[in-house]
């Protein structure tokens, strides 16, 4: 597998190399120079094979030899030991519920399917790898849980003071042994700065080995189409073959994985963005501008990015045809007030908890429903974290049905270990260098 710069297309770097470089110093994003497309037999019969039957076959025609097939398979057998079920609450009405890896949310994947191939490729005797990791919420948990007591890691997990929920935090910053959390004074986009501007540090890459865990990094982005897959192969279980998928988007590499996903051959009728007021790109789709604004806190934290870094490479799938992407892509933005409404509805409807994001891509899912006349079309909105995550936005009937998870109720227990830190790259630097 080679990949290249988003910022320079006739560069190649190895699978190993965009792995641990994270981000070309050309301050691009690495794409694989080719996208295979899977075969149509193995795409028809996607019903006959388990998750991770799905993913080895997709990783191994992606990496295309990166990892020998046997170390991929053992890889992603351990990696991906946590299941993905659709679950349908009206006709034609899907969830595909994401949240039942070991941080409760959709990043599990990405992250568990990294970490171990950075062990794999880190060698004895190699400096130790420092993992920078930006989050808004649920990244920095995933990151924490899947390379705690990593041997020869360390992570650095910056987050959004104030910004993330109560259990959101706790999953960061009461980890300890290699798992450093710091509490930045603004937002997740200064957080997203910060670890950007380090990788083009000379001097900081001179005295670490710096990786990223955030979704910059490819090895985020492959096991992520894996639930796409998945996805499709249960529909097929129930006779269904025509698919729209809805994701909550922030940073847009959920969906940037979908997307990944249809070039390898996966028959997805639609895509639909959603987002919250954080608009970025639904605006874009309207109106043709990308103009990123300041960034506004919301109930669904996790999607509180004005300037998503995947987006770059959504683009270069389509290598500028803008109209093609519209065509496949539509936007949608929503506020507070009808976020809340969703998970009320969504309650009040299917007695089903849904955190805000999930409410987000339901709502864009039910609107863009309304306007279509196919009744074969099956609508699978994407439900990215555990309820249990969001506990100060339900109303309280609401939130008597959540269910609270035991790994959850154990880190009641645990205390806070976090460093406070402004949003200034030189105070950042300084902590590096120093601790």
């Amino acid at each position: 597998m080679k990949l290249y710069s988003t910022n320079n297309p006739s560069s190649r770097v190895s699978f190993k190399d965009a792995v641990f470089n994270s981000m070309p110093q050309d301050k691009g994003l690495y794409m694989p120079v080719e996208i295979p497309r899977l075969q149509q037999e193995f795409l028809d019969n996607l019903d006959k094979y388990t998750l991770p039957e799905i993913a080895f076959t997709v990783a191994q025609h992606l990496l295309a030899g990166a990892i020998p097939d046997g170390d991929l398979k053992t890889l992603i057998d351990d990696a991906i030991n946590f299941d993905a079920p659709i679950v349908e609450l009206e006709e034609n009405v899907y969830v595909l519920e994401l949240f039942h890896g070991p941080s409760l949310a959709f990043k599990d994947f990405g992250a568990r399917f990294m970490s171990r191939v950075m062990a794999y490729f880190l060698e004895e005797g190699e400096k130790q790898l420092d993992v920078l990791v930006a989050t808004s919420g649920d990244t920095g948990s995933a990151v924490a849980l899947g390379f705690l007591g990593v041997p020869n890691t360390r992570v650095t997990i910056l987050y959004p003071k104030g910004k993330v929920s109560g259990i959101q935090e706790q999953q960061l910053t009461t980890n300890g042994q290699n798992i450093r959390a710091l509490e930045v004074e603004g937002t997740f986009d200064d957080c997203q700065a910060l670890v950007k501007q380090a990788f083009t540090d000379a001097e900081l890459n001179e005295k670490f080995r710096l990786t990223s865990a955030n979704s910059i990094n490819i090895a985020r982005l492959v096991p992520q189409t894996f639930y796409y897959f998945n996805a499709y192969a249960q529909l097929l279980r129930q006779g269904k073959k025509k698919v729209v998928f809805a994701v909550p988007s922030g940073n847009f590499g959920n969906i940037g994985a979908g997307l990944l996903a249809w070039k390898m051959g996966l028959p997805v009728e639609q895509f639909l963005a959603a987002t919250n007021a954080n608009d970025t790109v639904p605006e874009f789709l309207k109106t043709g501008v990308y103009q990123p604004k300041a960034t506004v806190a919301t109930l669904s934290n996790a999607m509180d990015v004005s300037s998503p870094s995947n987006w770059v490479r959504i683009a270069d799938l389509f290598k500028s045809d803008t109209e093609a992407l519209k065509e496949l892509i539509t936007g949608y933005s929503y506020d507070d007030e009808v976020t809340l409404k969703g998970v009320v509805k969504i309650f009040s409807d299917y007695k089903y908890v849904a955190c805000p994001h999930t409410a987000i891509a339901w709502t864009a899912l039910k609107d863009w429903l309304a306007k279509q006349n196919d009744a074969e079309l099956a609508g699978v909105f994407l439900s990215t974290a555990h309820p249990c995550k969001f506990p100060d936005v339900f109303p309280e009937q609401i939130g008597k049905a959540v269910v609270i998870p035991e790994q959850v109720k154990a880190l009641g227990d645990k205390p806070k270990q976090a460093t406070g830190l402004k949003a200034d790259f030189d105070a950042f630097k300084q902590y590096l260098l120093t601790h």
